[in-house]
């Protein structure tokens, strides 16, 4: 069990945050009851020191997130931490090292997690316990703080594991480079306009219904961040492709559809009528992608026999390099800016991929 600092006023980390130039982080935080994660603790490790800092407090951070922020972070697997950092503190640390990404980089199974890593590093096997805490709650019990200080314990020390390893073949730049993507806004920003991606069975509609699907999950998504409360609590998937495919005219033919809560259709019925008619006049008429014919089946084929020989050449995965996901959506004519057309990736392999498409 390693030795820890509970602290429940920030600010008295501040001058011991400005004397660290890295400091691993890892957070806990709960969601299963909001459309927003609530940050519930802050775990910060040095060479010499953890602290599991409380952030549910009246008290006022500013002070505590400007310095935090302007350290450099190692964590692992960081988006959601991330995420949860930028939504509550609106900023981004002056940069981060994943060692989850740098551990991909060097072979390992893409997405290891934590403990698995710490026990390939150093042979340390880390409890499990606790991974369904209720970090909310308050006081916080000694065996969960005790738990996630664990989480930063090794952070440094794998940090310089996989650093050196990787300054030996080369790649520390791209485990940089890597991690600097995860500091983009864009990831953690909102756009009730792009909500109907996460519709499931959406994609499988066409015309006028998907719009309506696309604007239905639109005024759920508003409707989620204003409420805070998780999307399904608002409207069900499976509900909302059902009033897309209806498309109810009146609050009775809404009432009628099955699952349609009464309370819903009291409270938001008209809402739900109002983005069913807007998706009648909207003038695109969006259709699922087509199936790759031939010629883009054996594109793709060609794209993953490059990426497999780099892939092994490296003792890689190769979905470290580009997922077949990535290199289906280029076949598509979809890059969207894809990694593997920048950086490192253009070099090894970005440019051959671009000649064939």
């Amino acid at each position: 069990m390693p030795d820890y600092t509970f602290v429940d006023e920030p600010d008295r980390i501040v001058s011991w945050l400005e004397r660290q130039p890295l400091i691993g982080v890892d957070t806990e935080f709960m969601r299963e009851r909001t459309y927003f994660s609530r940050l519930c603790l802050i775990q910060v490790s040095s060479a010499q020191d953890i602290y599991c800092v409380d952030p549910v407090t009246e008290l006022d951070m500013s002070h505590f997130w400007d310095r935090f922020c302007d350290r450099n972070w190692v964590l692992h697997s960081a988006r959601q931490d991330i995420e949860v950092i930028y939504q509550t503190a609106e900023r981004m640390p002056a940069s981060i090292f994943d060692t989850q990404v740098a551990a991909g980089l060097l072979g390992y199974q893409p997405q290891i997690g934590y403990g698995n890593l710490i026990e390939e590093l150093f042979g340390v096997a880390l409890p499990k316990t606790h991974t369904r805490a209720n970090w909310a709650a308050r006081p916080l019990p000694d065996a969960y703080l005790a738990y996630a200080a664990e989480d930063v314990e090794y952070l440094l020390p794998a940090y310089e594991a996989l650093a050196e390893r990787l300054e030996q073949k080369g790649r520390l730049g791209w485990a940089e480079s890597d991690s600097t993507l995860l500091l983009e806004p864009s990831l953690y920003e909102i756009d009730p306009a792009t909500a109907v991606a996460r519709v499931k069975g959406a994609s499988r509609l066409r015309g006028q219904r998907r719009a309506a699907a696309a604007r239905l999950a639109e005024w759920r998504e508003t409707e989620a961040v204003q409420r805070d409360l998780p999307r399904q609590w608002i409207l069900r998937d499976n509900v909302l492709i059902e009033i897309a495919m209806r498309a109810p005219a009146s609050l009775d033919e809404l009432s009628k559809i099955d699952d349609v809560p009464a309370k819903l259709v009291k409270r938001a019925g008209r809402d739900i009528l109002a983005a069913v008619r807007r998706a009648a006049r909207d003038e695109h008429d969006e259709r699922p992608a087509a199936a790759p014919d031939e010629e883009q089946r054996l594109l793709l084929r060609q794209m993953q026999e490059i990426v497999a020989e780099c892939a092994a050449s490296l003792d890689i995965a190769a979905e470290t390099i580009a997922p077949k996901k990535e290199l289906s959506a280029i076949v598509a004519g979809n890059d969207g800016g894809s990694r593997v057309f920048t950086g490192w990736r253009r070099e090894l392999v970005g440019d051959r991929l671009k000649a064939l498409a």
